[in-house]
């Protein structure tokens, strides 16, 4: 049973507080066709605002679609909303840190080529987001190259790139036609403008998602105190209503269009101003999020992995620990963020491999226990007392070992002091850089043909050209 940071009459009151916000202040929203759509389903117009109605909000959430499939290369299937936990990377970072050496860089596509084959590794990253924008390519394209780069090297779900544009999301598509149906092997998302606006530009481009018939992610980023209110419940209440502006918009263009519910609400740093992604308030913010995400029966990914650490330091553990525990227990479908580091301006392999396991001890976490018959072991106990009075050779203790009552990890420390400094002294940080080393070094991913990587070049020219005109 998941645990609930709010009450049911608390849920409640978020929902009828978006709802008061969309009717009352509205949104930010001049793009004639979309106002146009919008009107015509009973939403009221004012200078470069909408109004919805909340009977046109919550009609739009129930016929939205409820579970989300995505198909990889490889025939692996990952549907969100379906009970389980599933875990993805950091999208979009700018920088790779190289924990080995402690220096950073702009990334280059070479790195969204490396990072996906590495991801394409790790057992607990079940769905791949292209993970660096790639400073070797046009502004204008990279968000385009950014998942033509990661498709030839993963055979999981991958889940396409934000996009702003409407040309964006038409070319996506024509690339994910290249491995397959775009509805069965492709999401897109797409960031309203906090607070409470979508560009015309925006707009489009949803209208453009749900013609295409392309499940969608609306993914708001607001920042309480600068684009949201300070309190998190506001803020809350404020994302919700960005959300649910963009469903509504998209399921008005195509009604039960697959949608993906997520959050990225983080707060103020007031000394710098900058945003606290590795804050405990980012995890409260993320299992709110989740509460109101299944309130409206929708599958939900919000931040896990986050911290606003530069290095793979004390501060990175605790606070990426923090939040992801939390919004796990709250019954997240989906984590983001392995792999982020720095607020999300930065990536790093050797995270990358530390999420990992990570991943499996919240897993682990969110397993809970069982206090069954056999669990309980009143039989197991009478037999070890009356004989070794010790409990390694019980049969209880093996099956219960390989059913994983315990978590054996690769690069948490376990051993003594003297196995530890015999060993080199090495640290978490070390072993898991030494690990990206060697899965580089060693990891394959059956590419693509020729024919395949061709069209792939090609479309992606011919984006370039249609997009920097």
């Amino acid at each position: 049973m998941p645990f609930s940071l709010l009450s049911t009459q608390e849920v409640e009151a978020l929902h009828q507080a978006t709802l008061r916000i969309l009717d009352e202040t509205g949104i930010l929203l001049s793009e004639p066709v979309s106002r146009a759509l919008l009107a015509d389903a009973g939403a009221r117009l004012g200078k470069g605002r909408v109004f919805i109605p909340p009977a046109l909000v919550e009609c739009c959430v129930a016929q939205a679609g409820k579970q989300v499939s995505i198909c990889g290369r490889g025939g692996m299937v990952k549907t969100l909303g379906d009970g389980r936990l599933y875990f993805h990377n950091l999208g979009g970072a700018r920088d790779i840190y190289n924990a080995g050496s402690g220096q950073h860089r702009p990334a280059v596509v070479q790195d969204i080529c490396d990072a996906t084959r590495l991801l394409d590794a790790l057992e607990n990253c079940n769905t791949i987001t292209p993970f660096f924008t790639p400073t070797d390519v046009p502004g204008s394209i990279m968000s385009l190259a950014m998942y033509r780069h990661a498709l030839p090297h993963t055979i999981k779900p991958l889940q396409g790139p934000g996009v702003q544009y409407a040309a964006e999301a038409r070319y996506a598509v024509r690339m994910a036609e290249v491995i397959g149906q775009p509805s069965e092997v492709l999401t897109l998302s797409l960031s309203p403008v906090s607070p409470l606006t979508i560009p015309e530009h925006e707009a489009l481009a949803i209208l453009e998602i749900a013609r295409l018939g392309i499940s969608f992610a609306p993914l708001p980023c607001p920042t309480a105190g600068t684009t949201a209110p300070f309190t998190i419940a506001g803020a809350v209440a404020q994302q919700n209503a960005e959300v649910l502006s963009a469903l509504v918009l998209a399921e008005l263009a195509n009604p039960g269009l697959p949608v993906i519910y997520c959050g990225r609400l983080a707060m103020m740093e007031p000394r710098t101003g900058i945003s606290v992604w590795g804050g405990v308030e980012l995890g409260l913010a993320s299992a709110v999020t989740v509460q109101i995400g299944h309130y409206y029966g929708l599958p939900v990914n919000v931040y896990g992995f986050s911290t606003n650490a530069h290095t793979l330091d004390a501060q990175d553990g605790f606070e990426r620990a923090l939040n992801a525990a939390l919004p796990a227990l709250a019954g997240a479908d989906e984590l983001s963020g392995i792999g982020e580091m720095d607020a999300g301006v930065m990536g790093s392999f050797a995270q990358m491999v530390a999420d990992n396991e990570f991943a499996g001890s919240i897993l682990r976490l969110r397993q809970g226990i069982v206090a069954d018959e056999e669990a309980l072991a009143i039989d197991v106990v009478a037999a070890a007392m009356n004989g070794t009075r010790n409990f390694l050779g019980q049969r209880h203790t093996m099956k219960h070992l390989k059913a994983g009552e315990l978590l054996l990890t690769r690069l948490a420390e376990r051993g003594t002091f003297e196995s530890w400094e015999d060993g080199g002294r090495q640290g978490l940080v070390e072993r898991a850089q030494a690990l990206a080393e060697q899965i580089l070094r060693e990891h394959q991913v059956p590419p693509l043909d020729p024919a395949q990587e061709g069209e792939l070049d090609a479309l992606l020219k011919a984006a370039e050209a249609e997009l920097t005109r």
